[in-house]
């Protein structure tokens, strides 16, 4: 019998749920990077590595366009939920040509953790002003669409319908927004923010420019959003948001609607 869930793939041989978290590499992936089918370069190093350990609901998918290259090009770390479905808990697309900022250390190699528990400032304050949202390191791949379309098979292959998402920040909410996803907890806190950043907005009154993340161009852009949400304007942090989507439907839910990137 076929495994419906990420436990049961992580029960397999290792060949056999490499085969199958493989299918989460969109082609388009592959093409543009010029990799081999196996995924073994030619000095025999594996671009391809997983953590699924056997009696895990979790697994950890790295792809690297050359081996010895710092970033992946495509990251997925997923569980089940209690429910036994699909929960991807960070999800990452690189572009490796793109310029590096290291937002996730400190000069001192502390780790960020993507900026959620401390922050580099200049690192930040040098990706704001190369066009980043919060927490990259690198521009995206801009390959999201093939992701999904390659995640939805690989969930369809579960003989699943549904799957559910954590946006890391407030821009990740807002562009799974747009590829149909709904809030399964979070849409009034998206909806408030939303309010907050319209004319007499209490968001709106802190731009004040007081640092490079309240400039007062944030009030209509999704990306100036997110660093001024990620620089605690809303005396809160952005957590406890969970996103869902059906395959090959959309939820058809726009809380940014008259924003732009």
């Amino acid at each position: 019998m076929s495994p419906t869930t990420i436990a049961g793939i992580n029960s397999l041989p290792v060949n056999e749920k490499r085969e199958i978290y493989a299918r989460m590499i969109p082609p388009a992936i592959n093409k543009h990077f010029n990799l081999p089918v196996d995924f073994i370069d030619q000095d025999g190093n594996d671009l391809l590595s997983f953590k699924f350990s056997p009696g895990t609901p979790s697994v950890e998918m790295t792809l690297k366009h050359k081996f010895d290259f710092l970033d992946p090009v495509q990251y997925g770390h997923l569980s089940d939920t209690v429910n036994g479905q699909v929960h991807v808990l960070l999800y990452i697309l690189n572009d490796p040509k793109s310029p590096r900022f290291n937002v996730d250390q400190l000069p001192d190699g502390q780790k960020t953790v993507f900026g959620t528990k401390r922050r580099n400032i200049d690192a930040e304050f040098a990706a704001l002003e190369a066009g980043l949202a919060p927490g990259q390191v690198r521009r995206g791949l801009r390959m999201l669409s093939h992701a999904i379309i390659s995640f939805e098979n690989f969930v369809t292959s579960l003989k699943q319908d549904i799957y559910f998402v954590e946006p890391l920040y407030y821009h990740n909410a807002a562009i799974f927004e747009r590829y149909g996803f709904g809030y399964q907890k979070g849409r009034k806190l998206m909806e408030r923010i939303q309010s907050g950043f319209s004319p007499d907005g209490d968001l709106l009154a802190k731009l004040d420019g007081s640092n490079p993340f309240r400039q007062r161009s944030a009030a209509k852009s999704i990306r100036l959003r997110s660093w001024a949400i990620h620089d605690d304007i809303l005396d809160e942090p952005f957590s406890e948001i969970t996103m869902y989507k059906y395959v090959g439907k959309s939820a058809n839910v726009h809380t940014c609607r008259s924003s732009t990137w």
